[in-house]
């Protein structure tokens, strides 16, 4: 007998439990299988037999238990009835690089948005043995115990990730952006990382290991989980110009609070001198 379909709910956070099994689903699967043959995407970007399978067994699952929601999947776009007011975004393995080269930075992400914010969100991190959850208004949880972001006030205490290079069409004029806002970090914080996971650096900044993120784009599938996870550990995540992140923001800074103001003046500075670059 299947899984019975899970009834719809004017409480999100009641769905958590269908991605935290989707979750469990992914993660078994990039635990024991290897990467296998690679499929080129663009300009030194790929996808792995593990992220496709991931994907297809997830999106299986939540047809079966949600199949109202539209479900949408980084390697396999959207799929279900795009009208209703919240969507699935999974992306199956994020940090695709890091796991063919067996970096164990990389993981499952799944967000349910809702109007256009997340409301739920989970990321597994496999070969770290760490799962983060969240839902609107219960916190943000790495297992049972639950997480908050760092009280860092100084930014030359601040430990800030930032997101990978532009790679592909327009990537140079891209570039001049990150490549001074890397300039202007390395004089004004402790130290800079680049973990290749967006996932990841938001879960971190949620747990407080890192006092912010700033990723120069934004894709619901690496953000949503991240996002709401983040949010309800107390981090404050805007797009670039200092509005709340939204499905369509351009860009993603997470920042513990007591860093997020300095955060955004740098980051300010940084675009003004990449632009007269």
């Amino acid at each position: 007998m299947g899984t019975r379909p899970h009834p719809m709910t004017d409480a999100p956070a009641a769905l958590l439990p269908v991605a935290l099994k989707a979750a469990e689903i992914a993660s078994d699967l990039v635990r024991t299988r290897v990467p296998g043959l690679l499929t080129a995407k663009g300009d030194r970007d790929m996808a792995s037999e593990v992220d496709y399978a991931v994907e297809r067994a997830v999106r299986d699952s939540l047809k079966e238990r949600t199949p109202d929601i539209a479900i949408l999947g980084e390697e396999e776009g959207i799929t279900g009835d795009t009208t209703g007011e919240l969507l699935w975004a999974i992306d199956p393995v994020d940090g695709t690089a890091n796991f063919i080269r067996n970096i164990p930075l990389c993981g499952f992400s799944i967000g349910l948005i809702q109007r256009g914010r997340p409301v739920v969100g989970v990321i597994d991190l496999p070969f770290l043995g760490t799962r983060y959850h969240a839902a609107q208004h219960i916190g943000a949880y790495l297992g049972d115990r639950r997480i908050q972001a760092s009280m860092t006030t100084n930014l030359r205490d601040a430990i800030v990730a930032i997101g990978d290079y532009a790679v592909g069409e327009g990537a140079e004029a891209k570039n001049r952006q990150r490549f001074a806002l890397t300039e202007r970090l390395a004089a004004n914080v402790q130290r800079i990382r680049m973990l290749g996971s967006a996932a990841i650096d938001l879960a971190w900044v949620a747990e407080g290991k890192l006092d912010a993120s700033i990723t120069l784009s934004n894709k619901p599938w690496d953000m949503a989980a991240g996002v709401i996870i983040a949010r309800e550990a107390g981090a404050v995540v805007t797009d670039q110009d200092g509005t709340d992140h939204a499905y369509d923001s351009a860009a993603t800074i997470g920042a513990a609070p007591t860093v997020s103001p300095a955060i955004s003046a740098l980051l300010s500075d940084a675009t003004r001198r990449g632009s007269n670059n």
